[in-house]
């Protein structure tokens, strides 16, 4: 140390100085924090709300000195507004192991509203039974947060029934709003437009009905859009085009959303993530529906009547594609080999539709992500040329069965490498017959028949040559 310059000495002298000021000032800021009391009506209005959720026979008397204390409640956060602790997040429900458990009959105690601070309420697994007095979102109290309130979550409660309450949509400061396999119903609420803020909406695996309504186009923060597993009706709204910072959009497994996807969807430039399975969706693949969507990673379309073929399609555009799911489409034409510029894709499904031609087995073989390719239920003509490491490499994830006219080169059999539900390529002069017969072969120098229904001529010596050698036996024996 003698050997450092005099300002060396000053500043490092400083620096221990300016540590030890820093780390006493953590301390007793984090002492005062610990020592701050809880507001006793915060407190109280905590443990009524718990208590209507977990039952009476929870009093929160193992938490020491309160909720906020050293000893938190596991689901429950708190902060510091104004030296008192206030709760800012309540979640219910099985999360963690020493979560908070919903009893058998848990209710909405009014209490809950009470929460001065409270930014994020999540309910999950709670209400998991139909009662015969049935159990709703609450309609009132939710103007008593509107100026707190950010996150709002119902997850797996199938005992929560009835409509989506207007109330929520007072909360203007929300940005996340998640209401997932429930057992509401109803139409979607337009009202929710004023939620200006919100960034996720998700309002799926429930039971809602009707239309979706044109007014979410005005919702331009959005960046989560999920109505999925409903049974919505009618077409989408082209106002869903407005929604340009729109990461993922799903509108799957609700049946009966029908008609052509509107053009004005191309303005989503920014979307991973389309999901729109299990509908009634048509006007084919070449609509301009899908040219602007370049960011796109991952294209579920499967199980829609849409028709049309592959061939017009930009696919160079959609580099960015990992997954592209257009099982049973009706899709016609032939599987063009302008598919190999997809150099991300890893799922390929194209399975049950009325696809033409031969596999492009080069172009599908050379992207180098591929590991899921299924082609099953077509028309598809030829010989698969893939090449033995690819078969190893997807194994069972490679399908091609119901192609009838479809075959794999009969060496590929010695490897124990060939698809299932693919028949082997016939050598010329081969002619395939029932199973349960033997192949008639032509070598040109005559047929041999060694069918069934008669022996050929080596197998009768055989036998001849048998009995004469029991019959010898028999008389040696004798003598």
């Amino acid at each position: 140390m003698d050997s450092l310059p005099t300002p060396s000495k000053a500043m490092l002298s400083g620096f221990v100085v300016w540590v030890l000021l820093s780390a006493c000032g953590v301390a007793v800021g984090q002492r005062q924090a610990d020592s701050s009391p809880m507001d006793e009506v915060e407190r109280d209005a905590l443990f009524s709300a718990i208590r209507g959720f977990v039952g009476d026979g929870w009093n929160g008397s193992d938490l020491y000195p309160d909720p906020c204390g050293w000893t938190p409640i596991q689901g429950v956060s708190c902060d510091v507004y104004n030296g008192l602790w206030y709760i800012t997040a309540l979640s219910i429900g099985p999360i963690h192991d020493n979560s908070l458990i919903c009893s058998e009959n848990p209710v909405f105690a009014p209490q809950l509203f009470e929460l001065a601070r409270l930014k994020s309420f999540s309910l999950y697994s709670c209400f998991v039974q139909q009662k015969a007095d049935p159990v709703s979102i609450p309609s009132s109290g939710w103007e008593k947060i509107v100026g707190t309130l950010e996150s709002l979550e119902f997850r797996s409660n199938p005992g929560l029934v009835g409509r989506l309450p207007p109330g929520i949509s007072l909360l203007q400061r929300l940005d996340s709003l998640v209401v997932l396999d429930n057992g509401l119903n109803g139409e979607l609420p337009s009202s929710l437009t004023n939620l200006t803020r919100l960034r996720r909406l998700v309002l799926s695996w429930n039971s809602f009905t009707g239309p979706i309504p044109s007014e979410y186009g005005r919702l331009t923060e959005l960046l989560i859009l999920d109505l999925s597993g409903n049974s919505l009706s009618g077409h989408v709204p082209p106002s869903l085009g407005n929604l340009t910072s729109l990461l993922k959009l799903d509108l799957s497994n609700n049946q009966r959303l029908s008609g052509n996807l509107p053009e004005q969807l191309n303005n989503l430039r920014n979307l991973t993530l389309l999901d729109l399975r299990e509908n009634n969706f048509t006007g084919g693949l070449t609509q301009p529906t899908f040219e602007g969507m370049v960011s796109l990673e991952g294209m579920l379309l499967s199980d829609n009547p849409l028709g049309g073929g592959l061939e017009d399609i930009a696919w160079e555009d959609l580099k960015r594609l990992e997954i592209l799911d257009l099982d049973n489409l009706r899709l016609t034409g032939t599987i063009p080999k302008s598919i190999s510029s997809l150099e991300s894709l890893r799922y390929l499904g194209l399975g049950n539709n009325n696809l033409t031609g031969p596999l492009p087995a080069d172009e599908i073989s050379s992207l180098p992500c591929i590991n899921t390719v299924h082609v099953n239920g077509n028309d598809l003509v030829g010989e698969l040329k893939f090449p033995e490491w690819f078969y190893r490499k997807l194994g069972a994830r490679f399908s091609a069965w119901n192609n009838p006219n479809l075959c794999y080169p009969a060496e590929l059999r010695s490897t124990g490498m060939q698809p299932n539900g693919v028949s082997p390529c016939r050598r010329p002069g081969e002619e395939e017959i029932d199973g349960n017969s033997k192949a008639r072969l032509d070598d040109g120098d005559g047929d041999v028949d060694w069918s069934s229904s008669s022996r050929s001529k080596p197998e009768s010596i055989i036998i001849i040559i048998l009995w004469l050698i029991i019959l010898f036996r028999l008389l040696h024996r004798g003598t």
